[in-house]
């Protein structure tokens, strides 16, 4: 059975950086596009960036110049890199494929605020 993992968040001030994991155990990993998506409070779970099978990166406009996606298929791995956070990138940060097709775990929660 999948199982996934999110870690890596925290309370940071704005303007700092964050990097968060994701691991996949007991998936075909690397047969998908890996996404992060991300859940502000009292709002939708949307999409944040994603990156293909052969690591070709996407990212929403709002995150486009300070967060990095990428993957290590080899233990099954997606990182989102956050550089400048902003109090709006507040939220809990899942993984999943573009689709939304698999399991969901219980995020990691990311607070930005002086």
């Amino acid at each position: 059975q999948v199982q996934v993992v999110e870690s890596g968040g925290c309370l940071v001030q704005p303007g700092g950086s964050l990097r968060l994991s994701c691991t996949a155990s007991g998936s075909i990993f690397s047969m998908y596009t890996m996404a992060w998506y991300r859940q502000a409070p009292g709002k939708q779970r949307t999409l944040v960036a994603t990156i293909s099978k052969i690591g070709i990166p996407n990212y929403t406009d709002s995150v486009k110049g300070r967060f990095t996606i990428s993957r290590d298929n080899w233990k099954n791995t997606v990182f989102l890199q956050m550089n400048s956070l902003k109090p709006e990138d507040t939220a809990v940060y899942y993984c999943n494929n573009d689709l939304r097709t698999g399991p969901w775990g219980q995020g990691t929660q990311v607070t930005v605020s002086s």
